[in-house]
């Protein structure tokens, strides 16, 4: 593999700094249901570009949080989010999460190529040892993802998140440098 490698770039998506123009499109992904239900807990309901501006602000300025705009190669159109967060740089672990925005990439592999991206990103430049990741149960393609990622269902938040009258568990799962070592050769 030839130094430097770019951590930041795939075959089909990149990794790049959210810029305002993201932000427009990304308001557009907050107006989807179903995005709303698969990124977050916090209540399924619309925001504004203005809040979303914000909350990328303070992320941007983080010391322990980083967010990533996955851009496709081919038009650089932004697709969807990955953050690295809650980093505790002391103990070397952060956690990892991703939405893919634009419904017609989900269920394309365009996650997995952008998660492969930012488990490099953690173990190779950032020095973690230890990256978590925390997934509705009703969400199923992201828990086939980070398993086929090589991720370790390690726990569940029981009946955490209620949503369409019914309590969900949150499963936490989480994946070690020396296990992603063990495979990253593998990884285009």
């Amino acid at each position: 593999m030839p130094f430097p490698i770019n951590l930041l770039r795939g075959e089909r998506v990149r990794l790049a700094a959210m810029t305002e123009a993201d932000i427009e499109v990304a308001a557009s992904w907050y107006q989807d249901a179903e995005f709303l239900q698969l990124w977050d807990s916090r209540p399924a309901v619309p925001r504004t570009a203005d809040s979303l501006k914000e909350e990328i602000r303070e992320a941007q300025k983080s010391l322990r949080d980083f967010v990533f705009a996955i851009r496709l190669l081919e038009s650089d159109a932004p697709i969807g989010y990955l953050e690295l967060d809650g980093i505790e740089w002391i103990h070397q672990v952060g956690g990892l999460g991703i939405g893919i925005g634009q419904s017609a990439y989900r269920g394309q592999g365009y996650g997995s190529e952008a998660c492969r991206l930012g488990l490099r990103l953690a173990f190779e430049e950032l020095n973690l040892h230890r990256i978590s990741a925390t997934i509705f149960s009703y969400n199923t393609a992201s828990i086939r993802m980070f398993q086929k990622l090589g991720f370790q269902q390690e726990g569940v938040f029981r009946e955490f998140l209620h949503r369409g009258g019914r309590r969900h568990d949150m499963l936490l799962f989480g994946m070690l440098r020396p296990e992603w070592e063990g495979q990253h050769r593998t990884w285009p």
